[in-house]
């Protein structure tokens, strides 16, 4: 928890001041953060619910998705980020103290995607076609969960003069004002424009899944630029004396793969119909 000072002083805002804690229940202090990201959790399960509903799949249906993704999304955003520094984590009270910071969004997506595609399985729901009513919230939730980085004044990028720069001044500035990129900033309407857009797009999508790879690769463009830009980046081992950032690596690749397959699928042009789940009829 940390108070931090920021302003912007390129848009005209002078710097104020803004505590990382929203609120204490019983003494236990809760972060803006957690508030800001289970909102935009919860407008990721509203808007998947209005998708959903067009292809024949319940609002209890979409519940028992949100049930089974978010913990493991949770547990699964912890497991990377913990797999990137495993030497910082020699306890199991490390392990779980979510509270001290180290959630990833990579192991969170994988994590809730394992959970999606097992639930839907169980259900005998088409996972791609799901997958379409999914993603678009998930980058809204994204969006809308960056500006708990903000509150938290981290996931900030270089010193800067560009003029959006953000003047920040906490704990890991060193209590000295710098002026740096608002990485935060950045990735929120990176991820608002990739939601106007693909929503746009939606109902000339022609094949299930083209959504859901659409906004892996918008994502995943974004954030090998943006990725580029931050100062607390997770890195992998030197490759012939290359530090590389494992964020920005892999949301190359997911971009790549992405592209591959939207052009591939373009070409090919499926003829298979986009799935609606049967609704049964009810007996008189």
């Amino acid at each position: 928890m940390r108070i931090s000072e920021i302003g912007f002083p390129g848009l005209g805002i002078s710097p104020f001041k803004i505590d990382s804690v929203a609120f204490s229940i019983f003494g236990i202090e809760i972060a803006w953060y957690a508030v800001i990201i289970t909102f935009g959790m919860v407008m990721a399960v509203l808007y998947c619910s209005y998708r959903a509903k067009q292809i024949g799949v319940t609002f209890d249906d979409v519940i028992d998705f949100a049930l089974a993704a978010i913990p493991i999304g949770i547990i699964g955003a912890r497991l990377y980020y913990i797999l990137t520094k495993l030497e910082n984590f020699t306890t199991f009270r490390d392990w779980i103290a979510i509270r001290d910071g180290g959630l990833a969004i990579y192991g969170g997506i994988i994590g809730g995607a394992l959970a999606v595609f097992v639930v839907a399985k169980i259900k005998k729901i088409n996972f791609l076609a799901f997958a379409d009513c999914t993603m678009p919230g998930i980058i809204l939730a994204q969006a809308i969960g960056r500006w708990g980085n903000f509150c938290n004044g981290e996931a900030f990028g270089y010193e800067t003069d560009i003029f959006c720069r953000m003047s920040l001044n906490n704990s890991l500035t060193g209590f000295e004002t710098m002026m740096v990129h608002p990485c935060f900033l950045y990735e929120s309407l990176w991820n608002i424009l990739g939601f106007v857009l693909i929503n746009l797009f939606y109902k000339k999508r022609k094949y299930d899944g083209q959504v859901f790879i659409a906004v892996c690769g918008w994502y995943g463009l974004g954030r090998a630029w943006i990725e580029g830009l931050r100062t607390d980046s997770l890195y992998l081992p030197q490759i012939f004396g290359l530090e590389l950032r494992i964020s920005q690596v892999l949301a190359i690749a997911v971009f790549l793969a992405c592209l591959a397959i939207l052009i591939y699928t373009a070409v090919k042009k499926t003829n298979k119909p986009l799935y609606v789940k049967p609704i049964k009829e009810k007996k008189e």
